[in-house]
């Protein structure tokens, strides 16, 4: 009787790899958004947005999801500052121009001397 050889270790079809959740976005494109319209968010945004690959590939699925949550998160929150900010400006200017127009009777014409 002859003994059959049997590979060390496995065979290719007995190795069975855990499935990895996909990446969640980087969200990149929201810190570059934190940088344009409120700059002091940018830096945690950036930060946020690079830690989503580290955690992710380490088996930190959760913490790597949570990452790119804060980075949209904060970039919202920088659009957000910036359209309330504008919208106050406009709003202020108009109220600016309104008082200027309702006072425009009591301005004294002045009428300057001709030098002929």
């Amino acid at each position: 009787m002859t003994q059959q050889y049997q590979p060390a270790g496995h065979s290719y079809g007995d190795v069975v790899m855990p499935q990895r959740p996909t990446m969640p976005p980087q969200n990149t494109g929201w810190a570059v958004a934190a940088i344009l319209f409120f700059w002091p968010l940018a830096f945690s945004a950036f930060s946020h947005s690079a830690k989503v690959f580290p955690l992710w590939s380490t088996g930190d699925y959760e913490g790597a999801q949570r990452a790119s949550d804060q980075a949209k998160k904060l970039g919202k929150i920088s659009l957000l500052i910036w359209a309330i900010f504008i919208v106050a400006v406009i709003v202020f200017y108009g109220v600016i121009f309104a008082a200027v127009l309702s006072n425009m009777d009591s301005f004294e014409s002045t009428t300057y001397p001709t030098y002929r």
